[in-house]
């Protein structure tokens, strides 16, 4: 299998950005990490190797990415704003250094929005601010609402509440959006959730599926037993679903 590592100073965030490649072709699928990983999680979850037949096959070509979740939604040291600050950084890193590459080394017209836990909030949270950048989204036991409290899931932002965190929050601006071209390019996308009957963000992800719906947006919505919120659930999923 192709692997490929790319390291360079971002000038979006102000600091040294890390991804890894794998794959020579095929649908480009951005893959955000969970809160706890970084751009090498993917594969030693043995995510990558359960696709690995598509990926050899040239059916997709992976871009797992780095994140900065430690400097902005779990900084809590930091002031909220300065959370959702440093957040905006990061997608602009991704929207401006982190695709472009992804276009300049691969010109196939499918780009997948990918992820895990938080890394299923980045996919949907990006796709859903810019679904022209995309043709699916394929987002496992996410949380789509960052303010949303229940177990020992917190506020992320403590209460505090501007419209950027608004616009940062799926669950919330797109019920509101009324722009027909962005709706348009939603509901032209492939869009599947995963979900454990007992993950404590079932009901957040029914709350974002009624939203989609009531939009006449169609996508697709898997719940699986239990809480299904660890890499072995994943590994099974990717197959199936990406």
């Amino acid at each position: 299998m192709h692997r490929e590592y790319h390291n360079w100073w971002s000038p979006n965030l102000n600091r040294n950005m890390e991804l890894l490649i794998f794959g020579h072709g095929g649908a480009k699928v951005l893959v955000f990490p969970t809160r706890d990983g970084g751009f090498l999680e993917y594969e030693q979850l043995g995510l990558v190797n359960s696709i690995a037949e598509k990926i050899n096959a040239g059916q997709l070509q992976l871009y797992c990415v780095d994140s900065v979740d430690v400097e902005s939604m779990y900084c809590f040291w930091a002031h909220p704003h300065g959370r959702i600050t440093r957040h905006q950084q990061y997608e602009e890193y991704i929207l401006q250094e982190v695709l472009p590459l992804m276009a300049q080394k691969n010109d196939h017209p499918c780009t997948i929005s990918h992820g895990c836990s938080l890394g299923a909030y980045h996919a949907a949270n990006i796709f859903f601010r810019h679904p022209h950048l995309f043709s699916k989204l394929a987002a496992f036991s996410g949380r789509y609402d960052l303010t949303w409290e229940v177990e020992s899931f917190n506020n992320l932002f403590d209460g505090f509440y501007n419209e950027d965190i608004y616009y940062h929050t799926p669950a919330h601006f797109l019920k509101n959006l009324d722009c027909p071209d962005r709706i348009q390019n939603i509901a032209n996308s492939d869009i599947v959730f995963t979900i454990g009957k007992q993950d404590p963000f079932l009901q957040n992800n029914h709350l974002l599926s009624e939203i989609l719906n009531d939009k006449g947006v169609s996508h697709r919505m898997y719940e699986w037993d239990g809480r299904a919120h660890r890499g072995r659930y994943w590994r099974q999923m990717v197959p199936l679903y990406l």
